[in-house]
């Protein structure tokens, strides 16, 4: 082992820091920024639909009959939604994790040489000066007026003045000074590496949407044998059809069964909205959390980027001695404001404040040191003055301490002006003071925030106010941007138990001085209340609330490790973005739900009319190709224009319950309607092939006829657009049928008039049976009152 002392006057040799890397003790640690590609691409294709239509398509191979197989290729594009989505994303933040990874520097035996963070070593000498951030856990060895912002790893704002000896971690930023740092943990063993590996384990996205079609498509799985076995022991041993005849009904009765349409279209309505937020600088990690946005009653951010811009403003500046003018005051701050190298954030802001005024000539300058809380000049005309805290540099009792009390009530920052009896003295100030002015400044606010939070009371989402700073001073920022009044909790004082806390995170708007490990408690505690959380976060500190949170929001400005674990990256940083993406979100889901009544209507006349074409023995009446020729006018274009639509419902519970309310009966309807002209038909137009596909055809349109009004309903609310899009499909589906083109290819002749005499009246008889079963199943719901979705209400979506 290399002697501290030797290590501390010349760094390392090179033969040290070999020794160092050859045992494991250099800062290398896993930072993926999101899944590989192999797993994007594992869980995209896998599933479950995917599987039921690979099988079926395969089927259809084995039969020669390929134009029959066009549902295939919603194998490929059931994949690629969520792939292309997700290594767009993953993309993105691997720029952002290369434009962030800076360049340290590190005193070696050899000399100062600029590294890349990754190869420090145990007790590498880190330079540390105003910009960096901290790579590695470490002691300083010296320092130089170093002042460190930790808030990315602890929430508080206001920077420490750390001294020689004293450990820093790895995720701070050193805003003033300079320092020296031994490095005593790298790689995974050190603070910010620790936080991500415990965050970097991935969590599926959870997704009430997702979960329920996934348990309709568990249902239907099970279904999906015996009706393809009924179905092919009926085509083949009883109708007496030919093998790749009987295949082919089995596939005509089995894809209808699955809702393909209902989880492509969810995939494509949230890839679009993930990419209309691109636009607005917002990077949506996984489509899921789109639905999680819909849902999100609480909003949990910290004040500092959110309701505030970085920096200071002057809000006023108050003269105390009668022999000044206003003028005065002004040349004395423009002049100590000039006389600073690096002016820290009051400071700027003071000169902010004073604008084109002149400074005066100076003979001497003490700059601004945390540790002295003050900054002096003397000018050229012999006189001195000084700026800082007003308990330095006015004197015990002074009246204008009570005013200082009073604004720091309010959250705001008071600096004094003093004249000073001589020339200003780093290592202490003339006993001679006299109060001159004070000057009171506040944080900027955002000009959008109280927009944000206006659109938040709206939409009936809980805000909540988490930071570091002192919750009085919190407070008083959030009344300025219209916060509801609400508890001010300070977080040092929130009871550990599950319960408790969760009573007090749903009573505080805000809470002061919570610490890294609160905010991950405030988020389960509100989590398991039942509540959808949004998160937002920057720091090292905010990764494992970001995880636990249903949505974790990171900034793009962030760290690396908070961009990584956050399911939703601003990248411009701005806050403002929020409401945008929580309305995306409401838009998408509300519109999923919408158009999930035509494929799952689908689903149940489909499951219905296998089930009674194989009990009573007959051919099955549809091809393939009818079924995609009806999924393409009846279900899948109006539901990709309609679930694309503006629309501003909130999300609610109970999204299978509902959709079943409104599906079922269409379902049945469309069933009997088709089922029942089939049998009409078949007594009516005789044996043979040709009477075969004339029966077929009256069938066919039964059910069109029966799925168009379903599809209107579904419209509903009707707009002039709307209308013209059901008269575009009924058009384009008269196209298919009325053509000698279109007949030839889908089987189909329309040209008996025996057809339609049978299928016009099937499909009012239809119509009115859904009406009728919709009031039974409202009536129904309305007895039973709420279920286990949550929610007693069985009306249609709009």
């Amino acid at each position: 082992m290399v002697h501290r002392e030797a290590v501390a006057i010349g760094g390392l040799t090179r033969d040290e820091v070999d020794e160092r890397v050859a045992r494991g003790d250099v800062n290398r640690a896993e930072t993926g920024t999101s899944r590989s590609l192999a797993e994007i691409v594992r869980s995209n294709t896998l599933t479950r639909v995917n599987a039921i239509y690979l099988v079926l398509f395969l089927v259809v191979l084995s039969t020669g009959h390929l134009l029959d197989g066009l549902f295939g290729l919603l194998i490929v594009v059931n994949s690629a939604a969520g792939m292309i989505q997700e290594v767009r994303a993953k993309r993105t933040l691997d720029r952002l994790a290369l434009l962030n990874r800076s360049p340290v520097t590190v005193q070696r035996a050899e000399g100062v040489v600029e590294l890349d963070p990754a190869e420090l070593v145990v007790d590498d000498l880190v330079r540390l000066a105003a910009g960096d951030q901290v790579p590695v856990d470490g002691e300083l060895v010296g320092t130089a007026g170093l002042e460190v912002d930790e808030s990315l790893l602890t929430g508080e704002s206001e920077p420490v003045l750390p001294g020689p000896g004293d450990r820093l971690l790895s995720g701070s930023v050193v805003v003033a000074g300079a320092g020296v740092l031994r490095a005593t943990r790298v790689g995974e063993d050190a603070y910010a590496a620790r936080l991500s590996r415990e965050a970097s384990a991935f969590k599926r996205p959870s997704s009430d949407l997702r979960a329920g079609i996934d348990r309709i498509l568990r249902y239907i799985t099970w279904a999906l044998v015996p009706v393809a076995a009924l179905t092919v022991v009926n085509q083949l041993w009883i109708n007496d059809q030919a093998p790749s005849d009987a295949l082919r009904g089995m596939v005509a009765a089995v894809v209808p069964m699955v809702p393909e349409g209902l989880v492509l279209m969810t995939s494509v309505a949230m890839a679009v909205g993930v990419i209309r937020l691109g636009r607005r600088q917002c990077l949506v990690q996984d489509l899921p959390a789109m639905e999680a946005l819909a849902r999100v009653d609480v909003v949990c951010f910290d004040k500092t980027g959110t309701l505030t811009e970085d920096g200071m403003r002057v809000r006023s500046v108050e003269v105390l001695d009668p022999a000044l003018a206003p003028e005065q005051v002004a040349t004395v701050l423009a002049t100590l404001g000039a006389a600073e190298e690096r002016p820290n954030a009051s400071l700027r802001a003071v000169v902010e404040h004073v604008g084109d005024v002149a400074p005066a000539a100076t003979a001497a300058v003490v700059p601004f040191s945390s540790a002295r809380r003050w900054a002096g000049v003397q000018t050229a005309d012999g006189r001195a003055w000084a700026l800082g805290a007003p308990d330095v540099l006015l004197p015990p009792g002074h009246p204008a301490l009570d005013r200082v009390a009073a604004e720091a009530a309010q959250g705001r920052r008071v600096l004094a002006v003093a004249a000073l009896d001589g020339a200003p003295d780093a290592a202490a100030l003339p006993a001679g003071r006299t109060a001159a002015a004070l000057v009171v400044l506040d944080q900027r606010i955002r000009p959008e925030a109280a927009g944000t939070l206006a659109y938040f009371a709206r939409q009936q989402v809980a805000v909540k106010v988490v930071s570091g700073d002192a919750p009085n001073a919190v407070a008083a920022v959030a009344g300025q941007v219209g916060l509801p009044a609400g508890a001010v909790l300070d977080a040092r004082e929130l009871p550990e138990e599950q319960e408790a806390l969760a009573d007090a995170a749903e009573r505080a708007v805000v809470l002061g001085r919570v610490a890294p490990e609160q905010k991950r408690a405030l988020v389960r505690a509100l989590t398991a209340r039942g509540h959808t959380v949004a998160m937002t976060g920057d720091g090292v500190n905010d990764v494992l609330a970001l995880k636990d949170a249903d949505v974790g929001v990171a900034m793009g400005n962030g760290s690396p490790a908070a961009r990584a674990v956050a399911r939703i990256v601003l990248l411009d940083s701005d806050f403002a973005t929020l409401p945008h993406v929580v309305a995306e979100g409401r838009r998408v889901i509300a519109n999923i739900e919408r158009v999930a009544t035509l494929f799952l209507s689908k689903t149940v006349y489909s499951i219905l009319l296998a089930l009674v074409v194989a009990v009573t023995t007959v051919p099955f009446p549809l091809l393939p190709r009818h079924v995609t020729l009806i999924a393409w006018f009846t279900i899948g274009i109006p539901a990709t224009v309609l679930g694309l639509a503006p629309n501003e419902e909130p999300a609610r519970p109970g999204f299978v319950r509902r959709v079943l309310t409104s599906a079922v009966p269409g379902g049945i309807a469309v069933a009997a309607a088709a089922y029942g002209a089939y049998a009409v038909a078949r007594a009516v137009v005789g044996d043979g092939q040709d009477a075969h596909v004339r029966a077929a055809t009256a069938a066919f349109l039964a059910l069109v006829l029966t799925a168009f009004d379903v599809l209107v309903e579904v419209a509903r609310p009707l707009r002039p657009w709307k209308v013209g899009l059901v008269a575009a499909m009924v058009l384009g589906m008269a196209l298919a049928v009325g053509t000698p083109l279109g007949q030839r290819l889908f089987v189909l002749d329309p040209t008996d008039a025996r057809v339609w005499a049978v299928a016009v009246p099937a499909a009012v008889v239809g119509v009115l049976l859904r009406r009728v079963a919709a009031a039974l199943l409202r009536r129904a719901g309305a007895r039973v009152g709420p279920g286990e979705d949550g929610d007693g209400d069985t009306s249609r979506p709009r």
